[in-house]
């Protein structure tokens, strides 16, 4: 019967396929299927998603135009082909940095061969006095109605940043940081960059976000925190002129109108506990059985 015969055809295609199928063929496929998950993992919620999809609908037309032998519109479209992957490079700049930063910040990477940056209970110890500080600081900066932004610095380095301003390198305090932002000093209108637990510079400038569907009332500063949040995993905080407002952004996303405790809360979380260090073999046990109070 031909449906026997067809289905017993394609089983001894199947098997053929198999039996010249290497343990390598499947990582190179599991590889790939990585790749592209991340990729849209990664776009899915940015503006780079509408041009990926903005690409496809390209890439339909010009079958359609090849399809249709269109001589003049494939001449176009093969001269944008031509310089594909420099215009993938800067279309999606913002979207590549950030992939990169993400796979130098992902937990396999965690071996530094130059050094912790603040992996110890010292250097944690130093991080939340310095978030105390800056909560207590920015609670004062609060009542007077003055302006303020604060970034602290976490796995993406921001030495970029700080070459903009004025190097100071000092131990975070309430008291230096009201000075900092003292009206009359020469450093108020930029940014503070506090590296691990240290006040690094002041005065410094930040790239403002290109979101422009944000409320027309936020001003330069938080427009300036949202723009590093989105291009790096820093926490910043800010405190309205206006408003005497105290706000945190973390991952592009602006929180407002805080009370301190919640400020220094968001700024925990975000510093502190996200890189505590996971628990060892015998944590996990004890979990996993279930420990017994004392």
């Amino acid at each position: 019967m031909p449906l026997i015969e067809n289905i017993v055809d394609f089983w001894r295609r199947l098997i053929s396929i198999f039996s010249t199928f290497r343990f390598v063929d499947l990582l190179d496929i599991l590889l790939v299927a990585l790749v592209l998950f991340s990729l849209i993992k990664l776009i899915r919620d940015t503006r780079a998603f509408q041009l990926a999809k903005g690409f496809a609908l390209l890439g339909i037309a010009y079958l359609l135009i090849l399809t249709l032998k269109m001589q003049a519109s494939a001449f176009i479209f093969q001269k944008l082909i031509s310089d594909f992957i420099i215009l993938i490079i800067i279309l999606f700049q913002p979207e590549i940095r950030h992939a990169l930063e993400s796979v130098g910040g992902s937990k396999l990477s965690r071996i530094n061969p130059f050094g912790s940056r603040g992996g110890d209970s010292e250097a944690r110890d130093i991080v939340k006095s310095a978030i105390n500080e800056v909560s207590k600081a920015c609670s004062d900066l609060s009542k007077k109605r003055t302006g303020a932004i604060i970034v602290f610095e976490n796995k993406t380095l921001l030495g970029d940043v700080v070459a903009t301003g004025t190097p100071i390198d000092a131990t975070t305090t309430r008291e230096l940081i009201g000075n900092i932002f003292f009206p009359l000093s020469p450093l108020h209108d930029g940014a503070v960059i506090i590296r691990e637990g240290r006040i690094s510079a002041a005065g410094c400038i930040l790239p403002l976000t290109q979101n422009s569907e944000l409320s027309r009332d936020l001003g330069t500063r938080h427009r300036a925190a949202i723009g590093i949040s989105e291009n790096s995993d820093a926490v910043i905080v800010v405190v309205s002129e206006e408003t005497g407002h105290i706000s945190v952004a973390h991952k592009g996303i602006l929180e407002r109108n805080l009370s301190e405790a919640i400020a220094r809360e968001r700024i925990l979380q975000a510093l502190v506990y996200a890189n505590e260090p996971t628990d060892t073999n015998g944590g996990f046990i004890k979990r996993f059985f279930g420990g017994q109070k004392k």
